[in-house]
């Protein structure tokens, strides 16, 4: 059995976010974006068909999100059922370091061969997190679930902050000259950035996994009989059990619809800032100078930890959906303005005010989600349902920044799209009332 609320444990679960949080920050939010325009034109080609390379970055991401909505509801079911979801957590999570570690491979020549790189990492992540994300209210009570979330988004902010200035370092004071073409080789430098990311997951994930318990209820061997097939049909259960159950329901239709939003802004904020901002040039190299962006980056992580603890106390005085509420409404505002900026101090402003939110919602989102749920064994089915709708937001969100980039001349317009996402999203938790939530809050 185990003993909830054991500090061993649950400081050992929130070290995952440590680990793994670098893959976000360093992979998707600043470095490789920024890596990837500085190494593709602005038209690329891909499979014989051209493109716009922020479309193909979108499309990419978008298709990884599709395979992790069909792969994770099989596994986290056969975890369920033969209690050993840490081994499904470990080879995701190694999946992904490997792939941040191939990164250093990346040749826009081969461009189909080298975006295998950030698609298989982003499976790795996205997946593993699951398994992460089922322990939860099994290690915790309900009513510590806001306060140990908070803490695991802090240290993955704090972990990510350490390893990307350790980077941005290295790439502003080591030179390695220039190759026999006169071409710079300072590229290599943030090459070996993507290995230390992986390195930093791996080797860091394993003060969880040495804390976390292997099996989290017992072995059932008639249950093993066909149990390919009971994966999908432990997320056939959940939805049949969420029929009796309105404002679970609800809250996840709200969810799925604001963190479309959230988690597209994530994986393409940079991408945004980097093409749509008048960042000042560079009087020696005559290029924009850019240093700003990382800066602002930086300053989104920092704002996070302090959003994250900010929100999680909030909640205990007026409950988590009110919370969410706000926050959603904050990003309706970061949405409208983004479509008018175009300065860097603008962006700065606008970037510690999406650092202030981003932490928060998921916090509030995944131990809200924690303290809804029935009484039930099979946690890891329950959250794979709500990763699979977090899956299904991410196929859509950035499919929808990519196409509209692509075909509606430029990213300020897809902008406008997430805003309306929101405001869906906004509506849809005013039908979310809960008295468990409330009781527990209470």
């Amino acid at each position: 059995m185990i003993v909830k609320n054991d500090p061993k444990v649950v400081n050992g679960w929130a070290f995952y976010d440590w680990a793994n949080s670098v893959y976000n920050l360093v992979i998707t939010s600043v470095v490789f974006p920024k890596f990837y325009l500085s190494q593709t034109e602005p038209i690329v080609t891909f499979f014989g068909r051209e493109f716009n390379n922020v479309e193909l970055y979108s499309y990419v991401f978008s298709a990884s999100f599709v395979i992790v909505s069909l792969l994770v509801p099989l596994l986290s079911g056969i975890a369920d059922y033969l209690g050993n979801k840490k081994r499904f957590m470990k080879f995701f999570c190694y999946l992904g370091a490997a792939a941040c570690v191939s990164m250093f491979f990346f040749d826009k020549e081969h461009l189909e061969l080298s975006m295998l790189s950030p698609f298989f990492a982003s499976i790795g992540f996205w997946s593993s997190l699951v398994f992460y994300n089922s322990y939860l209210p099994q290690i915790a009570t309900p009513d510590q679930h806001d306060r140990i979330s908070a803490k695991g988004f802090s240290l993955g902010y704090i972990g990510s902050i350490l390893l990307l200035i350790s980077i941005i370092v290295a790439i502003k004071t080591i030179d390695l000259g220039v190759d026999a073409n006169g071409d710079s080789l300072q590229h290599y430098i943030t090459r070996i950035g993507f290995v230390a990311v992986g390195l930093w997951w791996a080797g860091f994930a394993q003060i969880t996994y040495k804390r976390l318990p292997k099996n989290v209820q017992e072995k059932d061997p008639e249950k093993e009989k066909g149990y390919i097939y009971k994966g999908y049909r432990e997320l056939n259960k959940v939805w049949k059990e969420l029929a009796g159950q309105g404002v679970l329901k609800r809250f996840l239709l709200s969810y799925f619809i604001y963190n479309m939003g959230v988690q597209t802004i994530m994986l393409l904020a940079v991408v945004f800032a980097d093409e749509e901002i008048n960042w000042p040039i560079d009087e020696l190299t005559g290029e924009p100078d850019k240093t700003g962006l990382i800066v602002s980056i930086i300053l989104i992580q920092l704002v996070a930890v302090v959003g994250a603890f900010i929100m999680s106390r909030l909640s205990r005085r007026i409950g988590n959906i009110p919370v969410i509420q706000f926050a959603v409404l904050i990003w309706i505002g970061i949405c409208v303005s983004a479509y008018f900026i175009t300065e860097p101090n603008q962006f700065y402003w606008l970037a510690a005010t999406v650092g202030f939110v981003m932490g928060g919602i998921q916090s509030m989102s995944r131990s809200t989600y924690s303290k809804m749920l029935p009484e039930t064994k099979d946690h890891a089915s329950y959250f794979s349902f709500f990763d699979v709708l977090e899956k299904v937001g991410l196929i859509i969100g950035p499919f929808l920044f990519g196409f509209v980039t692509g075909y509606f001349d430029g990213m300020r317009n897809a902008v406008i799209v997430l805003g309306t996402i929101f405001v869906l999203g906004f509506i849809a938790l005013f039908f979310v009332r809960s008295s468990k939530l409330q009781a527990i809050e209470d």
